[in-house]
């Protein structure tokens, strides 16, 4: 929802109260999309790519952490840059420049919005949901 918000403001040129609900429109389609890419997809890929930068044996809990949430806004920025590209953009015969400048502006908001805000309050939230023993 947030990289939505931010994209929406993107296009408009700046955040305005309307961004919020526009938002919810494109979530529908965006929400599901990256459900299934992090699930079905990103999320194996993500660990066994992250687990060959840090071994999980010996790494601190931080490390891993970091490291597969790190690698998961690596694979899935480009994947739903282009997402939004294609059903929002209008991009005709620039679609690969837009899409590259869709990457290159939505990179480094997803990751510090996942490193700082979005990973730890869903660890946390799942934390209370599912205590472990």
């Amino acid at each position: 929802y947030a990289m939505i918000c931010y994209n929406i403001a993107l296009n408009t040129g700046g955040m305005r109260n309307e961004v919020f609900l526009s938002a919810f429109h494109e979530l529908i389609i965006m929400g599901p999309l990256a459900f299934i890419l992090d699930f079905f997809l990103y999320g194996h890929l993500a660990k066994k790519i992250a687990f060959g930068i840090v071994n999980p044996a010996e790494a601190k809990r931080y490390e891993i952490v970091l490291a597969i949430s790190s690698v998961t806004v690596v694979l899935m920025c480009p994947s739903m840059s282009l997402a939004a590209t294609l059903l929002f953009s209008n991009a005709g015969s620039e679609f690969i420049a837009i899409w590259f400048q869709k990457t290159a502006l939505n990179f480094p908001m997803a990751f510090f919005w996942q490193i700082f805000f979005a990973g730890p309050i869903v660890r946390r939230i799942f934390g209370l949901l599912f205590p472990e023993k």
